[in-house]
């Protein structure tokens, strides 16, 4: 499945939420490692998330602080590595939804908007 495809949904969470969604990107760039122009060109490659994993420049070590369940599913008890890194992700954009940007910046280090 292309990233493409599920990033609009990402927005989408957190625009609902009244959240800026420049979070989304924040929150994506943070976890690879891809700047800001990377991620948009390779949304537009309608890259799958194999190889955007696999081609991020930098996945975070921190990510490991990620915890709590996305989809009734425990991140830290995930054992498939890609899915693990989806998940977390899913778990940053549904936390940034709930407007708890301010607290990962802290947590984990993310970037100021």
């Amino acid at each position: 499945m292309p990233v493409s495809a599920v990033y609009p949904h990402y927005k989408t969470k957190v625009e609902r939420k009244g959240v800026d969604p420049a979070v989304v990107d924040a929150c994506i760039c943070w976890l690879t490692g891809y700047s800001p122009d990377q991620l948009h060109e390779l949304l537009d490659a309608d890259t799958n998330f194999t190889e955007f994993f696999s081609a991020a420049p930098h996945i975070n070590p921190a990510r490991d602080l990620i915890g709590g369940s996305i989809c009734g599913v425990k991140i830290p008890e995930i054992d498939d590595p890609l899915m693990k890194l989806i998940r977390q992700l899913d778990k940053l954009i549904d936390d940034a939804a709930k407007g708890k940007y301010e607290k990962m910046q802290t947590k984990l280090g993310l970037n100021p908007l």
